[in-house]
Protein backbone atom coordinates (compact mmCIF):
# COMPACT_ATOMS: atom_id res chain seq x y z
CA UNK A 1 0.00 0.00 0.00
CA UNK A 2 2.85 2.30 1.16
CA UNK A 3 4.54 1.63 -2.10
CA UNK A 4 1.80 3.57 -3.82
CA UNK A 5 2.66 7.36 -2.20
CA UNK A 6 6.37 6.94 -1.96
CA UNK A 7 9.30 7.71 -5.34
CA UNK A 8 11.13 4.80 -6.63
CA UNK A 9 14.25 5.11 -5.12
CA UNK A 10 12.78 4.56 -1.32
CA UNK A 11 12.21 1.00 -0.21
CA UNK A 12 9.16 0.36 2.12
CA UNK A 13 8.12 -2.98 3.61
CA UNK A 14 4.98 -3.42 5.56
CA UNK A 15 3.30 -5.87 7.74
CA UNK A 16 -0.55 -6.43 8.40
CA UNK A 17 0.14 -8.58 11.05
CA UNK A 18 2.31 -9.22 14.25
CA UNK A 19 2.66 -13.37 13.14
CA UNK A 20 6.37 -13.36 11.49
CA UNK A 21 9.10 -13.47 13.75
CA UNK A 22 10.94 -10.35 14.92
CA UNK A 23 14.38 -10.87 17.17
CA UNK A 24 15.12 -7.76 18.43
CA UNK A 25 18.82 -6.70 19.34
CA UNK A 26 19.70 -6.15 22.68
CA UNK A 27 19.72 -2.01 22.32
CA UNK A 28 15.97 -2.39 20.53
CA UNK A 29 15.10 -5.33 24.06
CA UNK A 30 16.05 -2.72 26.35
CA UNK A 31 13.15 -0.27 24.73
CA UNK A 32 10.47 -2.75 24.88
CA UNK A 33 11.56 -4.93 28.09
CA UNK A 34 8.66 -3.67 30.76
CA UNK A 35 6.60 -2.99 27.62
CA UNK A 36 2.32 -4.56 27.35
CA UNK A 37 2.15 -7.17 24.68
CA UNK A 38 1.02 -4.90 21.97
CA UNK A 39 3.22 -2.62 22.44
CA UNK A 40 6.01 -4.96 22.02
CA UNK A 41 4.86 -6.52 18.86
CA UNK A 42 4.02 -3.96 17.12
CA UNK A 43 7.45 -2.32 18.19
CA UNK A 44 9.11 -5.96 16.83
CA UNK A 45 7.70 -5.89 13.17
CA UNK A 46 8.30 -2.33 12.78
CA UNK A 47 11.96 -3.08 13.54
CA UNK A 48 11.48 -6.59 11.40
CA UNK A 49 10.03 -4.20 8.51
CA UNK A 50 12.71 -1.54 8.96
CA UNK A 51 15.85 -4.34 8.74
CA UNK A 52 14.10 -5.86 5.13
CA UNK A 53 14.20 -2.16 4.14
CA UNK A 54 17.50 -1.60 4.76
CA UNK A 55 18.49 -4.86 3.01
CA UNK A 56 16.72 -3.69 -0.20
CA UNK A 57 19.21 -0.99 0.35
CA UNK A 58 21.77 -3.54 0.91
CA UNK A 59 22.90 -3.41 4.31
CA UNK A 60 23.07 -6.03 6.25
CA UNK A 61 20.54 -6.74 9.35
CA UNK A 62 21.76 -4.36 12.47
CA UNK A 63 19.58 -2.70 15.27
CA UNK A 64 17.43 0.37 14.59
CA UNK A 65 17.50 1.82 18.18
CA UNK A 66 15.35 4.31 19.27
CA UNK A 67 16.80 8.21 19.24
CA UNK A 68 15.66 11.27 20.72
CA UNK A 69 11.94 12.17 20.77
CA UNK A 70 11.70 8.37 20.27
CA UNK A 71 12.70 8.62 16.77
CA UNK A 72 14.55 5.80 15.09
CA UNK A 73 18.50 5.95 14.47
CA UNK A 74 19.17 4.82 11.34
CA UNK A 75 22.34 3.54 9.60
CA UNK A 76 24.68 6.25 8.15
CA UNK A 77 24.26 6.86 4.83
CA UNK A 78 20.18 6.01 5.92
CA UNK A 79 17.18 7.79 6.15
CA UNK A 80 13.85 6.43 7.18
CA UNK A 81 10.41 6.21 9.10
CA UNK A 82 8.57 3.77 10.52
CA UNK A 83 5.18 3.82 11.75
CA UNK A 84 2.02 1.80 13.18
CA UNK A 85 -1.36 1.43 14.18
CA UNK A 86 -3.81 -1.14 14.86
CA UNK A 87 -3.42 -3.85 12.37
CA UNK A 88 -0.66 -2.03 10.62
CA UNK A 89 3.16 -1.36 10.78
CA UNK A 90 5.71 -0.24 7.89
CA UNK A 91 9.37 1.07 7.83
CA UNK A 92 10.47 3.61 4.88
CA UNK A 93 14.33 3.88 4.15
CA UNK A 94 15.93 5.77 1.70
CA UNK A 95 19.92 6.55 0.53
CA UNK A 96 20.66 9.77 1.93
CA UNK A 97 22.16 10.70 -1.13
CA UNK A 98 18.78 10.86 -2.75
CA UNK A 99 17.07 12.38 -0.17
CA UNK A 100 17.08 14.93 2.98
CA UNK A 101 14.33 12.92 5.02
CA UNK A 102 11.46 10.73 4.67
CA UNK A 103 8.57 11.17 6.69
CA UNK A 104 5.88 8.52 6.79
CA UNK A 105 2.82 7.75 8.94
CA UNK A 106 -0.05 5.19 8.93
CA UNK A 107 -3.25 5.75 11.22
CA UNK A 108 -7.00 3.76 11.33
CA UNK A 109 -9.99 5.20 8.91
CA UNK A 110 -11.79 6.35 12.25
CA UNK A 111 -13.13 9.72 13.71
CA UNK A 112 -10.39 11.01 15.75
CA UNK A 113 -11.28 11.85 19.21
CA UNK A 114 -14.17 14.02 20.43
CA UNK A 115 -12.47 16.94 21.20
CA UNK A 116 -9.03 16.42 19.80
CA UNK A 117 -9.88 18.17 16.21
CA UNK A 118 -9.62 21.49 18.18
CA UNK A 119 -5.91 20.92 19.45
CA UNK A 120 -4.87 19.68 15.94
CA UNK A 121 -6.47 22.02 13.29
CA UNK A 122 -6.91 25.51 12.71
CA UNK A 123 -9.89 27.41 12.39
CA UNK A 124 -9.74 27.30 8.38
CA UNK A 125 -8.66 22.98 8.27
CA UNK A 126 -11.38 22.75 10.64
CA UNK A 127 -13.82 24.23 8.23
CA UNK A 128 -12.11 21.93 5.20
CA UNK A 129 -12.51 19.21 6.90
CA UNK A 130 -16.05 19.31 7.64
CA UNK A 131 -16.72 20.22 3.82
CA UNK A 132 -14.61 16.97 2.71
CA UNK A 133 -16.86 14.73 5.32
CA UNK A 134 -19.97 16.19 3.98
CA UNK A 135 -18.56 15.45 0.17
CA UNK A 136 -16.74 12.17 1.07
CA UNK A 137 -18.01 10.15 4.22
CA UNK A 138 -15.84 7.57 3.62
CA UNK A 139 -12.68 9.58 4.29
CA UNK A 140 -12.29 10.30 8.06
CA UNK A 141 -10.53 13.68 7.16
CA UNK A 142 -9.93 14.86 10.23
CA UNK A 143 -7.89 11.33 11.35
CA UNK A 144 -6.13 12.09 7.46
CA UNK A 145 -5.09 15.83 8.75
CA UNK A 146 -3.46 13.96 11.81
CA UNK A 147 -1.97 11.98 9.86
CA UNK A 148 -0.37 14.26 7.67
CA UNK A 149 0.77 16.47 10.32
CA UNK A 150 2.33 13.53 11.63
CA UNK A 151 4.65 12.74 8.88
CA UNK A 152 5.41 16.88 8.94
CA UNK A 153 6.62 16.05 11.63
CA UNK A 154 8.70 13.40 10.90
CA UNK A 155 10.27 14.78 8.12
CA UNK A 156 11.04 17.88 9.61
CA UNK A 157 12.94 16.39 12.90
CA UNK A 158 15.92 14.44 11.62
CA UNK A 159 16.66 18.33 10.06
CA UNK A 160 15.61 20.59 12.68
CA UNK A 161 15.90 18.70 16.13
CA UNK A 162 12.98 20.01 17.92
CA UNK A 163 9.69 19.30 18.64
CA UNK A 164 7.04 20.78 16.79
CA UNK A 165 3.31 21.54 17.75
CA UNK A 166 0.33 20.46 15.33
CA UNK A 167 -0.10 24.43 14.95
CA UNK A 168 3.72 24.41 13.46
CA UNK A 169 1.74 23.86 10.07
CA UNK A 170 -0.90 24.46 8.17
CA UNK A 171 -2.04 21.51 6.34
CA UNK A 172 -4.40 21.53 2.97
CA UNK A 173 -5.99 18.28 1.95
CA UNK A 174 -6.34 16.76 -2.36
CA UNK A 175 -8.84 14.56 -2.23
CA UNK A 176 -7.27 13.07 -5.44
CA UNK A 177 -4.54 11.78 -3.12
CA UNK A 178 -2.17 15.17 -2.34
CA UNK A 179 -1.60 17.47 0.54
CA UNK A 180 0.34 20.50 0.95
CA UNK A 181 1.77 21.77 4.39
CA UNK A 182 2.62 25.47 4.74
CA UNK A 183 5.18 25.79 7.88
CA UNK A 184 4.41 28.21 10.82
CA UNK A 185 7.66 28.09 12.37
CA UNK A 186 11.29 28.14 10.80
CA UNK A 187 11.74 25.07 8.89
CA UNK A 188 14.90 22.81 7.85
CA UNK A 189 17.58 24.63 5.52
CA UNK A 190 18.59 22.61 2.53
CA UNK A 191 21.74 23.72 0.85
CA UNK A 192 20.88 27.12 2.49
CA UNK A 193 17.18 27.71 1.29
CA UNK A 194 14.85 27.71 4.14
CA UNK A 195 11.88 24.95 3.75
CA UNK A 196 8.79 26.97 4.61
CA UNK A 197 6.61 24.09 2.35
CA UNK A 198 6.06 20.95 1.93
CA UNK A 199 4.24 18.55 -0.43
CA UNK A 200 2.98 14.83 0.47
CA UNK A 201 0.83 12.36 -0.58
CA UNK A 202 -2.10 10.15 0.85
CA UNK A 203 -3.85 7.24 -0.06
CA UNK A 204 -6.74 4.92 1.91
CA UNK A 205 -7.51 1.40 1.98
CA UNK A 206 -8.20 -1.80 4.23
CA UNK A 207 -9.71 0.62 6.79
CA UNK A 208 -5.98 3.02 6.85
CA UNK A 209 -4.92 6.17 6.14
CA UNK A 210 -1.43 6.49 4.96
CA UNK A 211 0.74 10.10 4.18
CA UNK A 212 3.93 10.49 3.16
CA UNK A 213 6.45 12.99 2.67
CA UNK A 214 9.53 12.58 0.77
CA UNK A 215 12.59 15.77 1.04
CA UNK A 216 14.50 14.45 -2.17
CA UNK A 217 17.85 16.33 -2.89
Amino acid sequence: MIDDILPPFAVAVEAFDDLTPAPLFPEEEREVAKAVEKRRNEFATGRRCARAALAGLGHPPVAVPVGERRSPVWPAGVVGSITHCTGYRAAVVAADGRAWSVGVDAENNEPIPEGVLGAVAGGTERAAVADLLARDPKVCWDRLLFSAKESVYKVCFPLIRRFMEFDAAVVTLDPGGTFAARLTVPGPVLDGIEVTELSGRWTAGRGLLLTAITLER
